[in-house]
């Protein structure tokens, strides 16, 4: 059963890239304190997740944050090195934390695993966004199938 509002976000181990390399943390550590908006995505550079989802959250960051936002972060199943690229990329910078879910501990444990393997690219997230406030899930906006609209960063804005 996927996570919805009120569920406390699941204590598994993310990875983020760093000036030092890969850097092990803990989802309630990046997650779990203050207001957070995650969202997830199937895969870094793919079009939808690259063209549309993470630049909505870089673009719009000041307006997140100006409503009381701590911390953006985006998750995907791939590897911290891919994570760490895409970002610097897209220019998230210090706008949007790049979580690698390179197992897909997270994503298995929320319940929103995606079969990608007909189209090569395995399990993978399903694209969503969700509020936390102190690690519990107070929204949540999954895709119900192909495209981007109830996880943009303009829905998210329009929720908080």
């Amino acid at each position: 059963m996927a996570i919805q509002a009120g569920d406390k976000i699941p204590d598994v181990q993310l990875w983020t890239m760093t000036s030092d390399g890969p850097k092990a943390v803990s989802s309630i550590s990046a997650l779990g304190k203050g207001k957070v908006v995650l969202f997830a995505v199937p895969g870094a550079f793919t079009p939808t997740c690259s063209d549309y989802h993470l630049p909505g959250f870089v673009l719009r960051a000041d307006e997140l944050r100006a409503k009381g936002v701590d911390t953006i972060a985006c998750l995907s199943v791939n590897d911290p090195f891919v994570m760490g690229a895409w970002g610097k990329d897209r220019g998230a910078d210090d706008k949007v934390v790049m979580l690698s879910d390179g197992n897909g501990e997270f994503t298995r444990a929320v319940g929103l695993e995606l079969d990608g393997s007909g189209v090569g690219l395995g399990t993978r997230s399903q694209r969503y966004a969700a509020i936390l406030d102190d690690g519990v899930v107070t929204s949540i906006f999954v895709e119900k199938g192909p495209g981007l609209e109830a996880s943009s960063a303009e829905a998210v804005l329009a929720a908080l």
